[in-house]
């Protein structure tokens, strides 16, 4: 497979590569502006067009025995790690992501693909006890055509993590990737794919705005909706999906807390805190939003945290061995300038940082907080290090349970006392002696309140709730006697 030849240029894939209704849009790598490629943009009626043409090709899919969907997904797994290089290099340049960042994703797409490839085989239903003389069972069938909408930051990972169960589960799949990282988190999963000898019409590539995703949302053949983004869009998802009685799996936003305990290794503390709030320049759902440390330890913390966040380089991802990439587009870096600005207008300190050079925003540390300072409430989604003190593990819990999300919270320290917090803290993830960004295509993820409405995705037991539909089936010998 060679993403350099003009196979997908302008173009958009559903059962071909063919040219979008809604035209072409370019591949924009941010750290140089340059433009690196066109994609296909889908319209409405491209949508429309895919969803009954999946509704028709998954009805096969689902009765192909359980060995041949399961080969599907091996190959797709073997082909990520065979072309593992490639796609890496379309991940750095496209989302401004370092090199391990974007092994990482071929990492994990390749084991999506290997763990997806056992649930054709595991066990898809019970035997259930009745009063009735009759066998009585609840099986999962597949429920259909599934709606994936990825966003920028995991492309690759937050796509193929959806779309990789729901095929192998027997569901065909729209897949609407942000049309700013379309070919790391579409074009290379549908050329997989397609090498990997999926059926045609069972994946569907569907770059496009906001008029494409709600036309996915409202395509009465899509049963199941599997959103991943921010907090704002994923209301607006989940509303027009309960309008059209759909399922949907919101995994949305996050503002967590990394909680340094009193006699934690500092050195260790500072490492963790940097790699979670710097990494992938802060543009993760899970990235440690908050820092609250004992004060006991706090200005050591900031000075440590601020001595790595000065020396992290800082550059173009595919000219050299940085740390920090660019942010992903002028948007997005206005509004972590803004919110970095209103924080120190209403009194919060840079301890480093605090500026920019085109696309690229130097690791910041900020003190000097309370609760009501942007930096603090809100999720930057920037590479910024908001810090405070806590006295007392019961001032920690209610430090940082008082924010509305609730995805992921990571604890350094005694493990006892990080039980104990633990219990205090609603999350959908939480990391002992670990930072906040973690993922495994084995465990499940998700959040609660702002952050989304819980584990959705990954695991056998959890893709199983989430891409199939369980049906009562009941059966005698003969047929049953009615007082009729």
């Amino acid at each position: 497979m060679t993403f350099l030849t003009d196979t997908w240029s302008g173009s958009l894939y559903s059962g071909t590569w063919k040219a979008g209704s809604a035209g072409v849009a370019d591949v924009i790598e941010p750290a140089t502006g340059g433009t690196l490629g066109s994609i296909g943009v889908a319209g409405v009626e491209d949508v429309h067009a895919a969803a009954v043409a999946a509704s028709r090709a998954q009805r096969d899919w689902a009765r192909r025995l359980p060995e041949e969907r399961a080969a599907v997904l091996r190959r797709a797994g073997l082909l990520f790690q065979e072309h593992a290089a490639e796609i890496e290099g379309w991940i750095i340049r496209e989302t401004g992501a370092i090199g391990g960042k974007a092994a990482l994703e071929t990492h994990i797409a390749a084991n999506e693909c290997f763990e997806a490839s056992a649930l054709p085989s595991f066990p898809h239903g019970d035997v259930l006890p009745s009063n009735e003389a009759r066998w009585s069972f609840a099986r999962r069938m597949p429920a259909g055509v599934v709606g994936v909408i990825a966003p920028f930051n995991f492309p690759l990972i937050l796509a193929i993590r959806a779309v990789a169960p729901a095929l192998a589960l027997g569901n065909a799949v729209l897949l609407k990737p942000d049309l700013r990282t379309a070919v790391s988190g579409g074009v290379a999963i549908a050329r997989i794919f397609v090498e990997a000898g999926l059926p045609d019409g069972l994946l569907h590539l569907l770059p496009g705005g906001v008029d494409v995703g709600e036309a996915v949302v409202s395509a009465p053949e899509v049963r199941i909706i599997a959103f991943t983004g921010s907090t704002g869009a994923g209301r607006a998802v989940g509303a027009l999906a309960a309008q059209h009685l759909k399922r949907v799996h919101l995994e949305l936003g996050g503002n967590n807390a990394l909680v340094v305990l009193p006699g934690a290794d500092l050195a260790l503390a500072a490492s963790a805190g940097a790699f979670g709030s710097f990494m992938h320049q802060g543009q993760i759902c899970m990235s440690t939003g908050r820092h609250l440390v004992h004060e006991s330890l706090f200005e050591s913390y900031v000075d440590a945290l601020a001595e790595k966040a000065a020396h992290l380089p800082v550059g173009d991802p595919a000219s050299g061995q940085v740390a920090i990439g660019p942010i992903i587009d002028q948007r997005q870096l206005d509004r972590i300038e803004s919110i970095v600005q209103r924080t120190v207008q209403q009194g919060g300190r840079l301890a480093a940082g605090g500026t920019s050079t085109g696309l690229f925003y130097a690791p910041t540390v900020m003190t000097g907080l309370d609760s009501t300072m942007p930096a603090w409430a809100e999720e930057v989604f920037g590479p910024v290090a908001p810090v405070r003190p806590f006295s007392s593990v019961s001032e920690a819990a209610s430090l940082a349970a008082e924010n509305d999300y609730g995805l992921s919270l990571g604890i350094l320290g005694d493990v006892g006392l990080a039980m104990d917090l633990a219990d205090l803290v609603p999350s959908g993830k939480i990391h002992i002696n670990e930072q906040t960004v973690s993922d495994e295509a084995n465990a499940p993820f998700g959040g609660v309140g702002w952050s989304g409405n819980g584990s959705r995705i990954g695991g056998l037991e959890t893709n199983l709730d989430a891409f199939t539909d369980v049906q009562w089936l009941t059966m005698r010998s003969t047929i049953a006697p009615y007082p009729f």
